[in-house]
């Protein structure tokens, strides 16, 4: 004890630097003096006896503490450098490149895992820029963002963060699992459908050694064209194959554009059986059947632009379309034509009437098709209504209307969108002719009324905004007009009522003139059956020419805007109109059209001003050059041969400006 007092000499005990033991002692001490206060009053031997055990006690008492608080100290001292140790160990030992620079970008210190990819040379001190100059361009890109990034790094994968306050990177090595998400999204299976659009019709005059030949040369093809990519090609009919290829497949035969198409349209033209494909490829999901049952929805729509061509799209994707750059071929036949009218006939007798509108600023092809449309449905003993606003149309349309007050069953059936929004029931019928897009209907309201009972019939490539459930669809992108396909029904309709009279078969006449521009672009032998149907129900010549003669306004507009042509490109030509001046769609696209005469344009392009506020742009072609693909890539549609967009907030310089570099990219993708 003496020894341990003088050890401690000069020292406070360790307990008295802990204050809850500091607390404790003083709370024994107290209790001690107390009872020996009290036992002092009672009996003085018991207190001397009681005080030298409460020494002893307490001397005991001090000494546990000591040693309990020296203890503990330790303990904490010996925890404390563990844990020192232990990051500096981490910095050292731990799977993350850890680098710290100083202002002027020179290495102050690297851990070791980072080293080995400095090939362990030394660095420090050393500028990153003399260093690796691909880390340095990672750094500067990144080191104003707080967030975790993934770089490429020497042939690796890293993530990145960057703390630029103090000046330090950590990468973690992420190649293996990189490569593992990379050989997962390679590794989706993707399925696709093969339909050779005219097989039908070429092996109809063909021999049986013929067809045997063409058949096994195109199956040869495929099959030689999916082994070269690792696809799995089943042919399921004579005309329809079936497809299963990886991601990694479908993106390296997305690079070679399908050459496929090519390669056996040439070959078979050759032959003198031209022969196309329509192929359709769904990707993006787990569930093989919703994958087949885009894949046939993908088909559908190829199909439905006109065949030759390829579409891809996943399920909320958007579709990406390859060939469909020459003219379809004529492949409607008067069976399909016969089936068709049949259906329209059935629906129509379930409906308790009928609706019929075209697009918005409606020309003679859309106008002529209401009115067939609701001789058919006349002739079906069904009241039709004709849906249009009168305050939204060109001269030509005006002058019809004009017309029409001659026949009073047809000026009445003629009825404003919101007359037709309060007469539709649950059981009307609405037909959409001349278009497919629902947005672009004179009343996108009624279709959103309709939405379960739409019947379409159109001679446009088919677009990715498409009513989701309709009830009958008849597209034909290679017939020249709706009127065309309309004035082939009328031979399958019921002959003990009124039949087509005078005015409906000039306006419908009308609509195949303009359209075809005087019979002179996508004309077939069936466009000029159809012409010689209308020209003997009645249409007259004369009054053709009357409803498509122009005002004085529109005239002065069309050769105006004639004069600010300009060239480029070698065969192409563009009118771009004033920024403050608003041009009526119908002269724009006249003017548009009128370019094609020129010597040497093969293709031509209008921007103005509508009055809508948006800016207008048509596009006409000779066939040489597909403008439907550059409408598309700026929000529009059309044909091969005849297109069209409008674009919101944007000046016409922009609108310029972006068709362009449209035309550009597509010129460099082809």
């Amino acid at each position: 004890m003496k020894n341990w007092f003088s050890r401690n000499s000069g020292e406070l005990p360790p307990f008295v630097h802990n204050r809850r033991l500091r607390r404790i002692m003083l709370f024994i001490a107290l209790i001690v003096i107390y009872g020996v206060v009290i036992s002092f009053l009672y009996n003085i031997a018991a207190s001397i006896i009681l005080i030298v055990i409460s020494v002893m006690g307490l001397i005991y008492t001090i000494v546990m503490m000591n040693e309990m608080s020296t203890d503990t100290n330790r303990y904490i001292s010996d925890l404390s450098y563990r844990i020192h140790r232990g990051e500096q160990e981490s910095l050292l030992e731990m799977p993350i490149g850890v680098m710290i620079l100083n202002d002027a970008g020179s290495i102050e210190w690297v851990n070791p895992y980072l080293m080995r990819y400095f090939n362990n040379e030394n660095v420090l001190g050393k500028r990153i820029e003399d260093i690796d100059h691909d880390l340095q361009q990672l750094i500067m890109k990144y080191e104003e963002s707080d967030e975790f990034h993934t770089v490429t790094w020497r042939d690796h994968k890293f993530t990145m963060l960057i703390q630029n306050e103090y000046h330090s990177v950590y990468m973690f090595d992420i190649t293996r699992y990189a490569n593992l998400e990379e050989r997962y999204e390679e590794e989706q299976i993707s399925v696709g459908q093969i339909f050779l659009d005219n097989y039908d019709e070429i092996t109809q005059s063909m021999t049986d050694q013929e067809i045997s030949n063409l058949s096994n040369y195109v199956t040869n093809e495929l099959a030689t064209w999916s082994k070269k990519y690792g696809m799995y090609l089943k042919q399921i009919d004579d005309d329809h194959f079936f497809l299963l290829a990886y991601a990694k497949s479908l993106t390296e035969i997305e690079n070679d554009k399908f050459n496929i198409l090519d390669i056996v349209r040439e070959s078979t033209s050759k032959q003198n059986f031209p022969l196309t494909l329509s192929i359709g490829i769904s990707y993006g999901e787990d569930d093989l059947n919703s994958l087949a049952d885009q894949a046939q929805s993908n088909l559908d729509l190829a199909l439905g632009r006109g065949g030759d061509q390829v579409v891809v799209k996943s399920l909320d994707g958007t579709a990406r379309f390859y060939g469909g750059k020459t003219n379809p071929m004529e492949k409607r036949t008067r069976v399909r034509a016969r089936m068709i009218s049949q259906a329209l006939n059935e629906l129509m007798g379930d409906a308790d009437q009928i609706f019929v509108q075209g697009h918005t600023r409606p020309d003679m092809d859309s106008l002529g098709a209401c009115m067939g449309i609701r001789r058919i449905a006349q002739m079906n003993n069904k009241k039709c209504w004709i849906v249009l606003d009168k305050e939204k149309v060109h001269s030509d349309i005006q002058r019809l209307l004009e017309a029409t007050k001659k026949y009073p069953e047809i000026n009445d059936a003629i009825i404003t969108p919101s007359e037709a929004l309060s007469k539709v029931t649950d059981s009307s019928l609405l037909i959409m002719v001349d278009h497919s897009k629902p947005s672009i209907s004179i009343s996108p309201e009624l279709y959103q009324r309709m939405t379960q009972k739409v019947v379409i019939i159109d001679h446009h490539r088919r677009g990715e905004e498409f009513p989701e459930n309709p009830m009958l669809v008849y597209i034909e992108p290679y017939a020249s007009s709706t009127c065309e396909l309309i004035t082939e029904m009328f031979e399958y309709q019921p002959h003990e009522e009124e039949p087509i009279n005078r005015i409906e078969a000039t306006a419908m006449l009308t609509g195949i003139f303009i359209d075809t521009q005087s019979f002179s672009m996508r004309t077939g032998t069936r466009t000029f059956d159809a012409a010689s149907y209308l020209r003997s129900a009645g249409a007259d010549s004369a009054e053709m020419q009357q409803l498509m003669k122009e005002n004085i306004d529109n005239y002065l507009q069309r050769n105006h805007l004639i004069s600010m042509v300009e060239f480029f490109h070698k065969d192409m030509a563009m009118i771009v109109g004033e920024e403050d001046r608003v041009y009526d769609p119908v002269t724009a696209a006249q003017a548009c059209d009128s370019l094609l005469t020129m010597s040497g344009v093969d293709a031509s392009f209008i921007i103005t001003k509508r009055s809508d506020n948006k800016i207008g742009v048509s596009a006409r072609s000779t066939g040489a050059i597909n403008v439907q693909i550059i409408m598309e890539r700026m929000g529009g549609g059309g044909h091969l041969s005849s297109g069209a967009t409008q674009l919101e907030d944007k000046s016409i310089a922009e609108v310029k400006q972006l068709l362009l570099e449209t035309i550009d990219y597509i010129d460099d993708n082809e």
